[in-house]
């Protein structure tokens, strides 16, 4: 029975360009993973302070602008095609626009680090009604101290933020940050 371990004798005729790929590569991520950690994310804004105006287009070009929803509650969510809490999520909202449609709940859904295209077919397959801005510079997501989908905030009628969600949306997250922008449940 053959051996499929290297062992030192193994390992001395790789070629040098891998043992030194191999030592190198693990590196150069950790400094790739702790900058995007430094810079990626700014701070996100505090709970009671005015949340980050942004003007975005959607996925047909229309303007899509956070001032313009100053007072209705806002549920500002970040998320990505390739993101499988965001599709977990999804109907959630949904559900929680047209329970509250005459309180005036608005959803703003903001594309982050994804293609217009998988975008575009995952708005059409969940049937979602809000519109899909894309943060094609990041800028928003940095803004809102934003890491990774799915990640939400709760913004009063003031334009302050109520509340943040970070990661997926529960029913009892999503009933417990709507009492904080609506006022009901």
């Amino acid at each position: 029975m053959a051996a499929t371990s290297l062992g030192r004798a193994g390992i001395r005729r790789l070629p040098l360009a891998y043992l030194v790929t191999s030592a190198v590569l693990p590196l150069i991520l950790l400094v790739l993973l702790a900058g995007r950690l430094v810079l990626g994310a700014g701070p996100a804004p505090l709970i009671g302070s005015a949340a980050p105006d942004f003007a975005l287009a959607d996925l047909d070009g229309n303007p899509v602008r956070l001032a313009d929803l100053r007072g209705h509650p806002v549920i500002v969510n970040f998320w990505a095609s390739y993101c499988a809490s965001c599709v977990e999520e999804f109907p959630l909202l949904q559900s929680a626009m047209a329970a509250h449609r005459v309180d005036g709940l608005a959803v703003v859904g903001i594309v982050y680090q994804d293609r217009s295209e998988a975008a575009r077919d995952f708005m059409a397959r969940m049937q979602a009604s809000w519109p899909a801005a894309m943060d094609v510079t990041g800028e928003v997501a940095q803004a809102y101290g934003v890491f990774a989908p799915p990640e939400s905030f709760f913004i009063d009628r003031d334009g302050r933020i109520a509340g943040r969600q970070i990661g997926q949306l529960s029913r009892a997250d999503l009933a417990r940050q709507l009492q904080s922008i609506i006022g009901k449940e």
